[in-house]
């Protein structure tokens, strides 16, 4: 659908339709006809668009899935995005589902997970209690390190994209895509932090949220979950002991095990009554000073969703798409795709 594309490529290109229109010659009023589907361009416009946006005619013209649903979640109260940006985020994840999507609908539907039920656990007065009630409902033992994150969820039927964006306004954001749930992240985050976004997000859709709480109280209590989830007490406790006198290099080593951040063990084992308010307050101000409170060092690998790719990279090896097709679909090179699906010669 050309005019989905011509916002997704604007947009992408971080361009106002005023800029654009200045470049192609033509009004603005004319780029928001493009894109709200009212008006088409001819192709002279068509090619002149996609040199001021630096993509292929092709790229305009890809179809897009006029069958996909999209209930997107709305973004953090105070988020600094502005309306462009947020607009991108949503652009972003549809262009993404429509090119997914495709090599779902050639394939068949089956080669998805059965999408889990959304808003299905009460939450409880604990956020160790609604954590545990979380590692159940994925099906997961109640305690113990997470390993790959990503490729647990796509196999639980939770669809995760990942964008990157520079910006510290936005972590994550969660939706519906035809009734199954995605989660979009901020790929420029450190590895330890897209985690924790990753779980904050899933416990939007999956508990019950009462309509009394405020939403600043909403975001406190996920990202309490979301802590609690990826290092339970019972963990906590067991690696660190029952008291601490003060945060030591050693406990580096608990932050790579469970896949989180410096910041965030202090946090739990402040929580949990293994170190002192103080101790804490001590490790946060010299953190601070080393400037990790952006930028902590990374301990981990980045995890990156892989059902995608295993999908095209199935359906070229069993001839039900060309290579050319499955290098659009994934926005690889060709010979990328090729040497996955083929042995090489000789």
């Amino acid at each position: 659908m050309f005019s989905k594309n011509l916002k997704y490529y604007r947009l992408k290109k971080n361009m106002s339709k005023k800029e654009l229109a200045s470049l192609v010659e033509v009004t603005p009023m004319a780029i928001s006809h493009y894109e709200s589907g009212d008006r088409r361009p001819g192709m002279d416009v068509i090619k002149a668009l996609a040199s001021a946006l630096d993509v292929r005619v092709s790229d305009f013209l890809r179809n897009r899935n006029e069958n996909l649903v999209f209930t997107h979640g709305e973004f953090r109260k105070g988020s600094r995005l502005s309306v462009g940006q947020q607009e991108y985020v949503h652009e972003s994840v549809e262009e993404y589902m429509n090119r997914f999507y495709t090599i779902v609908d050639i394939l068949g539907g089956e080669v998805l997970p059965e999408a889990p039920a959304c808003h299905r656990i009460d939450l409880s007065e604990n956020p160790e209690q609604d954590a545990k009630a979380l590692r159940k409902y994925l099906r997961i033992s109640e305690a113990g390190p997470i390993g790959n994150l990503v490729e647990l969820l796509e196999n639980k039927g939770i669809l995760v994209c990942f964008l990157e964006i520079e910006s510290d306004s936005f972590s994550g954001m969660n939706g519906l895509v035809n009734g199954r749930p995605y989660i979009i992240v901020n790929k420029a985050m450190s590895p330890e932090r897209v985690r924790s976004t990753i779980v904050h997000e899933m416990a939007h859709f999956i508990f019950v949220w009462p309509e009394e709480l405020q939403d600043k109280d909403v975001e406190n209590r996920a990202t309490a979950i979301s802590g609690a989830f990826l290092l339970s007490e019972e963990d906590a406790k067991r690696e660190l002991g029952i008291r601490r006198s003060a945060v030591t290099k050693d406990m580096a080593l608990i932050c790579r095990e469970y896949g989180i951040s410096m910041y965030l063990l202090v946090k739990r084992a402040n929580l949990c009554g293994i170190i002192t308010d103080s101790t804490a307050k001590d490790f946060y101000i010299k953190a601070g000073q080393h400037g990790w409170k952006r930028n902590e060092p990374s301990r981990i690998n980045q995890e990156e969703p892989t059902l995608f790719s295993q999908l095209v990279f199935r359906a070229v090896s069993e001839s039900e798409i060309s290579v050319q097709k499955g290098a659009e679909l994934l926005k690889q090179p060709y010979d990328f795709v090729a040497a996955q699906c083929f042995a090489a010669e000789g």
